[in-house]
């Protein structure tokens, strides 16, 4: 290690950058920031086909996707303590060539284990990239620019997993799946030059530290069996498996020791003192519940256009496109006024549009029309914009700069933790809200009801069978059942969007 430090010791200190150079430079860490995201989300669509492909399951294939998450659970948390010991720079110029050499290997992969192995690489590799993407934009961009850079940021991030299934399914059936991974070669090997003409002999101090093993251990069980109980929950029935117990008991005894150990090494692996801070606890709390909530919605309602509403997985991305959009257009625009306004205001403005958006959702029906999805995804979208922007600028704010990988790096982490709970919670929850409402729709068929009654007569008079007349009613029992459950999930993410606001104004802000 020591060799590798002296080779890459920093000439120049890692400073604010202008002209061309800042321009390069942001755009090349956001394309990287961009390609990291879009991994999360753009094999989805392809399992079926890569699980078919290498002769597997396709329950077996969604292991592709944990295979990825888990790694880059863990490394992110991590990322603080690396960018310590080797340097910002050096850290997310190697974390990206490992992104490029791992996306490679994933395309040529031979069989479905050596995928898997590949993928956790990649994953792996993938943690550094997000957490630093956003501390070098804060450290390149000058003080009085460093919204533009979080506004430049939270575009991509938010970006990136809307665009992802639409590209993946665009690549897997118009040329071949191994290309969803091949797509990184270019883009990464075009960032890795604009670092290297830009950012040579550039980076921040570097200070040899202990290896926390005990700390990276207990880190790796936490995240490792809770990304686990996540991916397979669904599939096993949650607690009534002993999987799932085992799983959470791990979890649950790992994460205590965690705590007590990291809060009593000299050296810790995950700097949690970072929660000392009142305004980094509750801006990162805020980021986590509120960007859950808001991609349980990003989830579940294209799930429940293409399973319910018969939509084709090309028009439910148009449908919900509007949410990337919007993002891309206002985010940019953001940044140019937040320095002279109170973050909490524009977090305000996120959580509000977010619960209307909601609260709209919620007097959907089975009939309503593709255009009022796209303008309930346009104000989401909208919203969105001025959600993450603020929130990070407010919670890091009085973090020395030293400490800004390790702050990024813990509050990414929870926040993909936050995802990956709705993403696997949010259907388990739709579902089941479904089974409910299915119950109590099926008690009011009767042969003694009198509207049950004119409703299967004028099926049969439609030349429909007995059989066929009770079958398409209890189809339209299961839609009806399926929406009413999206709208009980619709009034729960106004009261979390409720909460959150709440949090939001615990926050203390100082105008500088």
């Amino acid at each position: 290690m020591a060799s590798i430090n002296s080779i890459a010791a920093p000439k120049q200190p890692l400073e604010p950058m202008t002209g061309t150079a800042l321009v390069f430079v942001a755009v090349a860490i956001s394309v990287a920031n961009f390609m990291q995201t879009l991994d999360l989300t753009i094999a989805n669509v392809a399992v079926p086909t890569i699980a078919g492909d290498l002769g597997v399951a396709p329950d077996m294939g969604t292991w592709m996707l944990t295979s990825f998450a888990t790694p880059l659970a863990i490394t992110l948390p991590l990322t603080g303590w690396l960018a310590q010991r080797f340097g910002q720079v050096l850290l997310f110029r190697v974390s990206l060539i490992l992104f490029v050499a791992t996306s490679i290997l994933c395309g040529l992969a031979p069989n479905f284990e050596s995928l898997l192995v590949f993928r956790a690489l990649q994953g792996a590799a993938s943690g550094p990239i997000t957490a630093l993407s956003q501390a070098l934009l804060m450290a390149v961009f000058p003080p009085s620019r460093r919204n533009v850079a979080l506004a430049v940021w939270q575009t991509t991030t938010f970006v990136a997993p809307v665009l992802g299934p639409i590209i993946g399914g665009w690549i897997t059936d118009n040329i071949t799946w191994p290309y969803i991974f091949y797509v990184n070669v270019p883009t990464g090997a075009a960032v890795l030059l604009v670092l290297m003409r830009f950012l040579k002999g550039r980076d921040n101090p570097t200070r040899r530290l202990p290896v926390d093993m005990v700390g990276l251990a207990l880190l790796a069980a936490t995240f490792g069996s809770l990304q686990l109980l996540l991916d397979r929950g669904e599939n096993l029935d949650w607690f009534a498996s002993t999987e799932i117990r085992t799983l959470a008991l791990v979890c649950v005894v790992s994460f205590c020791a965690l705590i007590v150990w990291e809060l009593t090494e000299a050296h810790p692996i995950v700097d949690l003192r970072l929660f000392a801070n009142r305004e980094f606890t509750a801006g990162t709390l805020s980021v986590m519940v509120g960007f859950a909530v808001y991609y349980g919605a990003l989830v579940l309602v294209p799930l429940w256009l293409q399973t319910q509403q018969e939509y084709t997985a090309t028009w439910a991305g148009i449908a919900t496109a509007p949410l990337g959009i919007a993002g891309i257009v206002i985010a940019p625009l953001l940044g140019r006024f937040q320095g002279r306004t109170d973050p909490r205001g524009l977090a305000t403005i996120a959580l509000v549009g977010w619960g209307a958006a909601s609260f709209w959702r919620m007097g959907f029906t089975t009939d309503v029309t593709i255009g009022d999805i796209a303008a309930n995804s346009l104000l989401m979208g909208a919203a969105t914009a001025f959600f993450i922007t603020p929130l990070v600028s407010l919670s890091i704010a009085g973090l020395p700069r030293d400490r800004l990988p390790a702050a990024s790096g813990l509050q990414n982490a929870l926040r993909r933790l936050g995802t990956s709970m709705a993403t696997s919670i949010a259907p388990t929850y739709f579902e089941r809200r479904a089974r409910v409402h299915r119950t109590y729709l099926v008690d009011r068929i009767t042969p003694f009801d009198p509207g049950t009654s004119d409703w299967l007569a004028k099926l049969e008079h439609s030349g429909m069978s007995p059989a066929g007349a009770l079958a398409s009613v209890a189809h339209s029992i299961e839609i009806q059942a399926h929406m009413l459950a999206l709208n009980d999930f619709s009034f729960g993410s106004v009261l979390l969007f409720v909460a959150t606001l709440a949090l939001v104004w615990s926050i203390r802000y100082r105008r500088v």
